[in-house]
């Protein structure tokens, strides 16, 4: 199975993503489109012992939001190109805000997530990879195994 065909892609980028700095996101459709929500951190609990809210976001609304569930990918499409995602957004919880997004699954199994105000220049690219090991869920619950190997989105 290659990912590099437009009906593949998909299945290959389903799945946790490890992203840094310590989270780990959930890749799943959402409808037509893709998303991700933040599954698991390193650091789930504040200063307090308390789990983490989504203390910066600018909506005060939205600062008591637990940030595990969080939505932190959205609304992405297939692009021209096999492997490609585009026209979504990516919300930073450390910062809170949201950004424009692509994301582009490598030969070397990573995944090249680039948020941008704008346009794509300029922005910051991170590189995701599968964890190596299953993680626990960070809002309880049962852990999340990686996927099955693959040769095009396996474990660094």
């Amino acid at each position: 199975m290659t990912c590099f065909t437009r009906n593949i892609a998909l299945l290959c980028l389903i799945g946790l993503a490890a992203s840094p700095p310590g989270a780990g996101i959930t890749i799943a459709p959402c409808g037509e489109k893709l998303c991700g929500t933040i599954t698991w951190l390193k650091a789930p609990l504040n200063a307090e012992g308390k789990p983490k809210t989504d203390i910066h976001n600018t909506d005060a609304t939205l600062q008591a939001r637990p940030i595990c569930g969080l939505p932190m990918l959205g609304d992405f499409v297939a692009g021209d190109t096999a492997g490609a995602w585009t026209g979504g957004f990516i919300y930073d919880p450390e910062k809170g805000e949201t950004y424009k997004s692509n994301m582009h699954l490598q030969p070397d199994g990573t995944l090249v997530v680039r948020g941008y105000i704008g346009i794509s220049w300029l922005g910051r690219s991170q590189v995701w990879t599968r964890p190596p090991a299953p993680l626990p869920h960070c809002c309880g619950g049962e852990p999340h195994a990686p996927p099955p190997p693959s040769r095009f989105w396996a474990p660094r």
